[in-house]
Parts: C-alpha cells; sequence; structure tokens
C-alpha cells in the first residue's frame, strides 16, 4: 500500500472554503464527512471507478449519493443527453420530450397517474407536501423521524439540529412518528384531530416493514382525512425498478422519485394520483390553484433525455438483479471478513443487498466518527471510496472482490486500534455527522 498523494486536492480545498459555504455545494460531499486522508474532489468517472485531481484511481461505491445506479458515463445515457443537447436544452414554450418522458415514467412506475418533473428531491417533497395541504386544508405535517432527510426546506430542517433561520411557527406545524411503530403515528391522530394533511416517509430503510405497516399507516391516514405520501429518492431504482411501492404492494396518493432516474443528471419527480396532482393545473374549476413545482431548469430536454434512456434501461436490462447480486456478494464478503477479524460486535452491515450501509463503533460498542473516519480512511488508503456500499450495474464480480480485499485489509487496522486507541491510526481529525446544531474547529489538514 502507498501512501496518496493528496496535494492538488488540498490546493482546491483552501480555494473552496474561501467561496463556497462549507466548501462544496451538497453538505453530504462537505470535508467534515471524510478524514483528512480522503480525496477532496474527483476530476473523472467511468463506470464504477473514479479519477481525483491528483490521478488516484478509486473503486467508488454511492456514486452521487446514490444518483449514479448504472455507471458512470454510461454509453447509452450519455449518447441520448449529447444527441438531444444539439437542438438546444430550454425554451419558451414545453419541448416534446417532456410528454414523452412523462408518459415513459408513468408506464414505468405504474401506480401513479400525473407526474411533474423538477430537479432536485427537496422540490419534490415540498410540492407534495404543498399539494397535501392545499387538498386537505390542513397545516401540520408527519414525518418519520427514522428516516434523515427529506428537504432543505423549513417543514423539514427546521426540525432537525440544522434547524437555525427557521421560524418557530412553522416548526411547531411539524410532527414525527416511528418508523414500524403504528401506535406513535396513531398518537398523533389523536392528538391533534382534523389537523395533519399528510405522513411522509421513505418506504424502506434498513428495517423492512413489519406487519404491513405501510398499508396499515396508509389505511390510517385515510380514516383521518389525511394524504399518504412515499419519498423514493433512493428506493426507486433500487428496490424495484417500478419503486419499493410495487414491490411491496402499496399505492401511495403522492410519491417522488429522483437520484437513479437519469443516471445523474439533474431530474425528480413528483408522481400521484390525478385526484391530488390537478390541482396544480389549469382545468379544475372546484378549487383554488396550487403553483406547483414552477421550475425554469425542471424539464431540460437533455436532462430528460438521460432520464429516459435510464428508464429504457432499466426497461430492457437486469439492472435492479444486478444490483442485488452485486450487493449480496459484497455483503457475504464483508461478513466473512468481519468474522475473521472477530468485529461482530462492532462494524455492521444494514439495508437490502441492492443499497447496502455499513456502521462502526468503538470498545463501549457507541457508534463512533472516529472509527467510521478510519474504516473509510484505511479503505480508500487501498482504492476503494465508499461512503456506503451502493452497488451499481457498472460493478463486477472482480471490482467487489477487489473491495472485499481492501475491507479485509482495514478492519485488520481497526482491531488494532480497538486495543491500542483509534487516536494511533487515524490522521486528524474524525468526520462528523452532518445535522449538528454547530460546528467545531476543524483542525489543519
Amino acid at each position: 500500500m502507498t501512501e496518496l498523494v493528496l496535494q492538488k486536492s488540498a490546493s482546491l480545498k483552501a480555494r473552496a472554503h474561501k467561496v463556497i459555504p462549507g466548501g462544496c455545494h451538497t453538505y453530504a460531499k462537505g470535508d467534515d464527512q471524510y478524514p483528512v486522508l480522503a480525496p477532496g474532489f474527483i476530476a473523472r468517472g467511468v463506470g464504477c471507478r473514479v479519477w481525483d485531481v491528483d490521478g488516484n484511481e478509486y473503486i467508488e461505491f454511492g456514486s452521487g449519493n446514490r444518483a449514479v445506479a448504472l455507471g458512470h458515463a454510461y454509453p447509452p445515457v450519455t449518447n441520448a443527453v449529447m444527441a438531444e443537447l444539439a437542438s438546444g436544452s430550454n425554451f419558451t414554450r414545453p419541448a416534446p420530450i417532456e410528454v414523452e418522458c412523462a408518459e415513459r415514467l408513468l408506464e414505468l412506475i405504474g401506480r401513479a397517474e400525473m407526474v411533474k418533473f423538477c430537479k432536485d428531491g427537496s422540490d419534490a417533497t415540498s410540492g407534495a407536501i404543498k399539494l397535501a395541504r392545499a387538498y386537505t386544508g390542513r397545516d401540520r405535517i408527519a414525518f418519520c423521524h427514522d428516516h434523515p432527510f427529506f428537504s432543505v426546506d423549513d417543514w423539514f430542517i427546521g426540525k432537525t439540529e440544522m434547524g437555525a433561520g427557521v421560524p418557530e411557527a412553522t416548526k411547531s406545524l411539524s410532527l414525527t412518528f416511528r418508523y414500524n411503530d403504528l401506535e406513535s403515528l396513531r398518537a398523533l391522530f389523536t392528538q391533534y384531530p382534523g389537523e395533519i394533511a399528510a405522513i411522509i416517509l421513505e418506504p424502506c430503510r434498513a428495517d423492512e416493514p413489519q406487519d404491513q405497516f405501510l398499508h396499515r399507516a396508509r389505511d390510517l391516514c385515510h380514516e383521518n382525512g389525511a394524504l399518504f405520501i412515499l419519498d423514493e429518492m433512493i428506493t426507486g431504482f433500487r428496490w424495484h425498478k417500478s419503486g419499493a411501492q410495487e414491490l411491496y404492494g402499496i399505492t401511495p396518493d403522492l410519491s417522488t422519485f429522483g437520484k437513479a432516474l437519469a443516471n445523474g443528471y439533474s431530474v425528480s419527480a413528483l408522481c400521484g394520483k390525478r385526484e391530488f396532482m390537478r390541482l396544480g393545473g389549469l382545468e379544475h374549476t372546484d378549487r383554488p390553484r396550487v403553483f406547483l413545482l414552477s421550475t425554469t431548469h425542471g424539464a431540460e430536454t437533455h436532462a430528460l433525455a438521460a432520464a429516459m434512456a435510464t428508464i429504457h434501461v432499466y426497461q430492457t436490462k437486469p439492472v435492479i438483479e444486478h444490483l442485488y447480486a452485486m450487493g449480496a456478494r459484497l455483503r457475504a464478503g464483508m461478513n466473512d471478513a468481519i468474522a475473521r477479524h472477530q468485529l461482530q460486535a462492532y462494524v455492521a452491515l444494514h439495508g437490502r443487498d441492492s443499497c447496502l450501509t455499513y456502521s462502526t463503533h468503538d470498545m463501549s460498542h457507541t457508534p463512533s466518527q472516529a472509527f467510521r473516519s478510519l474504516f473509510l480512511q484505511e479503505i480508500i488508503q487501498r482504492g476503494v471510496l465508499a461512503p456506503s456500499l451502493t452497488t451499481s450495474y457498472a460493478h463486477t464480480p472482480v471490482d467487489i472482490d477487489k473491495t472485499v480485499d481492501a475491507i479485509d485489509a482495514a478492519l485488520q487496522i481497526y482491531g488494532r486500534a480497538l486495543n491500542d486507541g483509534v487516536e494511533k491510526y487515524l490522521v486528524g481529525r474524525p468526520s462528523q455527522v452532518v445535522q449538528r446544531r454547530f460546528n467545531t474547529v476543524m483542525a489543519a489538514e
């Protein structure tokens, strides 16, 4: 193992923090999320591999916060984008591809009747919240406490540790319940009768729905006049080609998709039943108009071309099956390595094979950012960049086996750190959780 040279990354970091709050435009990509010995900037990617600005090569997982499921620069998607760009990308009236892409997506999902495109997940989920409030005439929203992120907008972020700048009156309108805990949701409807417009949750995160939780939660919503919203930003295009709603056999009132929808290009979608979606249209006269997702760049033609090409690949290639197969191979290999180093009480895998995450614990079995940083540091030094272990269509068995070898070597260091102290092996400060109320002074890198 040769220690990485990261000189250009270090230089770019200094420049970035002078002109960009946080040094980047997505908190999850920030310097505080990675150890000191990590690439600061990625220059390019092909398939499941990326190269940083210093020329170091990595097998990458969790590409673009799970937005790239086919692989970087996947030729059918790239070619579709380039062909569309030759005709322009944004006009004063809609382009035909807006209709074509909407029809194609609704055909794939199957459980929605209308769709509105936008650019990111926050726009889509906040659009769903606005629609639910307009339809029901109610102000309160309930979201799942166990799911870490729904939106940058006030209705969600105000209830987190990063709620600075959000009025207390706005914060008070948002409520939380627990996943797989129907009684925690029932208690909200009892406490706030006739006040809750909707609940929003991911269909699944690390834990599978138990005892028909999703169906019973939807029924409870409907009994109380509230809408049921599924956020499929992550589960869409990973659990099932038609979304987790198809896998679990549940039809939500509204649902949101994004991330892997266009293999990294900026497209997200709010989908749902016509009864609700029509309120953002021009034909209804029985209710007030809803100003729903009006974005200048929401239907850029090249991004929609990327979405259509991605959908076509999912319809014609065994993408989902491959994500599961590579994830299962990775899970088996990593679990063998964990057992070999007797670290079952300290390192664990979570989630479906198609979307794996991992947790790290210290000697007291407490979740540890320092040990997470150490694990990341050691696999990065061995050519693997994996804030999560989410597979793509580009990963091969050879890539997975190389990754397992890197993990095995990293776990050997992890075991030593449990005995000797993590500070002996971790270079610099540990990473931190994204949602925290205050920053701490970051050590010089």
